[in-house]
């Protein structure tokens, strides 16, 4: 996994330079492809029954599960996220980046609140703990900007599957001695999904999209993490 996490980042990083004013989703989509190919292994998303992109693109109130479409067209003043995941060698990482087009004052502040989150919330992997000290840091950091965690939805374990046990969620839904354990050896998708209004979330017409009920902004991070005798190890 450390080695398809490698090759992940190396695709979020190009991925993430191309966003824009006027670039649109697909253009994200098509280069996914182009460099998912290079790396010898195969986009996980397509590999859920149903989706046939290699990445989820979202702008401002869309929050995951975006379809990469040709009429998403990013402009001055968006907040873009891009999900993308590797299958490699067996195995599946999965990372995700929210990038900024010329943010004004108070979305550059909701934007770095989602990047303190992530960082917090990683140091948190560690053998022994709880996966409710993740949540529980998580929610502290983005409740103490004035910001909601999304409850709805979750980060999640990762590995010969995209989608493992156990769920991690962005608030701290229950009691410490019911929340699974942390133990060396897991490897966590730690996902921040945060709005800056209310947490509901409500499906678009195109049947994957899903984003705020409200209409603000919303927005996701997400890194693979491994836990190691050595503390949290990104892998993406």
């Amino acid at each position: 996994m450390a080695e398809g996490g490698k090759k992940l980042r190396q695709v979020k990083n190009e991925l993430e330079k191309m966003v824009a004013a006027g670039v649109n989703a697909l253009q994200i989509e098509e280069k996914a492809c182009e460099l998912i190919a290079k790396t010898g292994g195969k986009p996980s998303f397509k590999m859920v029954p149903g989706y046939h992109w290699a990445t989820c693109v979202n702008v401002n109130s869309g929050l995951v599960h975006g379809i990469p479409k040709k009429n998403l067209v990013f402009q001055k003043g968006d907040l873009v996220s891009i999900d993308v995941g590797l299958f490699y060698k067996g195995f599946h990482t999965d990372t995700s980046i929210s990038v900024g087009i010329d943010l004004d004052p108070k979305t550059q502040k909701f934007f770095d609140t989602g990047m303190k989150a992530l960082a917090k919330s990683i140091k948190m992997a560690v053998n022994g703990n709880k996966i409710c000290d993740i949540s529980k840091t998580m929610e502290g950091v983005l409740k103490g900007s004035g910001y909601s965690p999304v409850m709805a939805l979750v980060g999640h374990g990762v590995g010969r599957t995209l989608h493992e046990e156990p769920a991690i969620p962005c608030f701290g839904a229950e009691k410490r001695e019911y929340s699974p354990e942390i133990k060396n050896g897991m490897a966590l998708a730690i996902e921040v999904m945060y709005t800056l209004g209310s947490p509901d979330l409500v499906m678009e017409e195109d049947g994957w999209t899903i984003g705020t009920r409200d209409g603000k902004i919303s927005a996701l991070f997400e890194e693979t993490v491994a836990v190691t005798p050595d503390g949290p190890l990104v892998l993406t």
